[in-house]
């Protein structure tokens, strides 16, 4: 069952659990060059309204682990874009996951 996304703000910080087609813990991968590697889960999508700055945090790494991490926008695509070892296509930033229904 899909949970409703949840919007906190907290100062000038609005976090959301609902990103362009992502829940939290829906698997995500990091284009970097360990992060290409290892496994990812959403957890949510933060912006500084005073600086207009944006991140994406997410929760793994290697197998067995669980590190808190966050990336810009644009480093964060969707599992179906991984083509072997390099990943393919756009970015959740530029090309959201959109409901067929």
């Amino acid at each position: 069952m899909q949970q409703r996304p949840m919007v906190t703000r907290n100062g000038n910080l609005v976090r959301s659990s609902y990103w362009n087609g992502v829940n939290i813990d829906d698997a995500v991968l990091v284009d970097g060059a360990k992060e290409r590697r290892q496994s990812w889960v959403f957890v949510a999508h933060v912006r500084n309204e005073s600086t207009l700055d944006e991140w994406v945090e997410v929760r793994g790494g290697r197998p067995g682990e669980a590190k808190g991490r966050s990336f810009r926008p644009e480093l964060i695509y969707p599992v179906c874009a991984k083509k072997g070892s390099r990943i393919t296509g756009q970015s959740l930033a530029i090309a959201p996951l959109l409901p067929l229904s």
